[in-house]
């Protein structure tokens, strides 16, 4: 299917020279002259890219533009005029335009801040919206996809658009449940890697003395357990791109190799005396300061600016209010088909509500909740009921009324509180591995505050758990927690 061009303008001279620039794209062109027309293209239509004129004789280019980034938020809109005034940019860029050209046209610049208006477009062709939500296909829908057309959000995709086909390293920045892996995807799928391997390492996941062989993996005897010779995640895609989730929890040490790897493309694996040489581009990505760990000794500064050459920051959810309807109307359909439902969408009470929740947790908590709403769900509309419980869980449980003859009971119904939301997708996600996968994070989660209540006093905090000092050693390093 070819991508739709709009071009409002009133002069006609204008229409034909854009008509002519662009007839051996290919593209299929909507010529207007009239303000109300190009709105019904618009509706209509839904094109790609719209090339507006400010200067209109019924209604100002600015006009339409507010009028159709409320029809489509995600529709490219360049803005054009005559009259290099100022305020009619900060006006352009203020209400949602890609870009503000001024004439006569630099027919080149033209063209290339069209094709790369269409591919921040079609970065974000998963954007769906109440009006073509039936659109969506099952692929879609079942796969996890971003989207977003607030600001913060344009630019990322337009960022996108620039350094994907660079073999840059990725820093990307942002909360916990901000959809940083979404992000790294994303780039890798526009990038000229895509047909290669993406692979996706947790670095907090892997205990510290694993995390050196998962990456650069090892030969057969080089510790007690390598009965055969390992290939690590560098090797595996070489071509390709690996993600790096959680940077900021390796260890100095493997942040060295890891630097090495950066600026030679090259590593041994444990226990081995051969030099591998890859060709990897590295993403990765961090919900704290790399800075201020760099300030506290715990990140290289190096490799920070090794990592950084290219920097996205996700703002979360509570800064791009306006992309939470789209998420909403995105997962409410995504979970109606996944559990055979006949869900039409939210109400608008059930919208106020969400839009004043101040969601810490972002998307991942969000899509959570919609998940758990329309499971629980006995109507074909979800009202404000059915998100009540949901949104006051957290609250709940930050003081719990403890009843110390209850033998934990207490703790028992707030953990079966807290994961009941999440439990599908830790399900779907960790499958075989879940009874290990949250044992394990509740026993880290225990340890690091009981460590950071004592002041990383082993002693005291031995103590506090009521666990032999042996055993804390051996959890500290199992989890890579500090200690004194």
């Amino acid at each position: 299917m070819k991508s739709k061009l709009l071009i409002l303008d009133d002069d006609d001279a204008i229409l034909q020279l854009l008509a002519a620039v662009f007839e051996d794209e290919d593209v299929e062109l909507f010529l207007e002259a009239d303000s109300e027309s190009a709105v019904k293209r618009v509706l209509e239509e839904h094109p790609n890219v719209a090339i507006l004129d400010i200067c209109l004789p019924k209604k100002s280019g600015l006009e339409v533009l507010r009028e159709i980034k409320a029809i489509d938020p995600g529709l490219s809109v360049i803005m054009t005029t005559g009259y290099r005034t100022t305020q009619n940019a900060i006006e352009a860029m203020k209400h949602g335009a890609y870009e503000y050209l001024t004439k006569p046209f630099d027919i080149e610049k033209m063209k290339e801040v069209c094709r790369k208006a269409l591919e921040c477009n079609l970065l974000n062709r998963k954007v769906r919206y109440a009006e073509i939500s039936e659109e969506i296909d099952d692929g879609e829908l079942q796969e996890d996809i971003m989207i977003g057309s607030s600001p913060q959000m344009i630019q990322i995709w337009k960022m996108v658009g620039k350094v994907a086909d660079s073999d840059a390293s990725v820093l990307i920045q942002g909360p916990s449940g901000t959809g940083k892996e979404l992000l790294a995807r994303a780039i890798y799928n526009n990038s000229k890697r895509c047909d290669k391997t993406f692979l996706a390492v947790n670095c907090a996941a892997i205990p510290e003395n694993l995390l050196e062989s998962e990456l650069f993996g090892h030969e057969k005897g080089a510790f007690t357990d390598a009965h055969s010779r390992r290939i690590g995640k560098f090797e595996q895609c070489n071509g390709g791109t690996i993600f790096l989730d959680e940077i900021g929890e390796m260890s100095l040490s493997n942040q060295g190799k890891l630097l090495r790897v950066l600026e030679n493309q090259e590593f041994e694996r444990v226990g081995g005396n051969e030099t591998i040489k890859v060709n990897v581009r590295v993403i990765a990505a961090t919900n704290f300061s790399l800075v201020n760990a760099v300030k506290d000794k715990q990140f290289r500064l190096d490799l920070f600016y090794r990592l950084r050459v290219v920097s996205f920051f996700l703002p979360p959810l509570q800064e791009r209010l306006e992309d939470l309807p789209l998420l909403v109307d995105l997962f409410v359909k995504s979970y109606s088909r996944r559990y055979e439902k006949r869900i039409k969408g939210v109400s608008p009470a059930s919208l106020d509500l969400l839009m004043k929740h101040p969601w810490e947790g972002n998307i991942r908590e969000l899509k959570n909740i919609i998940n758990s709403a329309t499971l629980f769900c006995k109507g074909d509309i979800l009202l404000p009921d059915d998100f009540e419980s949901l949104l006051n869980v957290k609250t709940g449980l930050k003081k719990p009324e403890l009843d110390l003859q209850s033998g934990g009971d207490e703790y028992f119904a707030a953990f079966c509180e807290m994961l009941e939301p999440a439990f599908t997708d830790i399900c779907r996600r960790e499958n075989g591995s879940v009874y290990e996968k949250i044992t394990s994070g509740l026993e880290k989660a225990l340890i690091q505050l009981a460590m950071n209540k004592s002041n990383n006093n082993q002693v005291i905090t031995s103590k506090l758990l009521g666990i032999s000092r042996n055993t804390l050693r051996d959890r500290l390093e199992r989890y890579s927690l500090s200690g004194d």
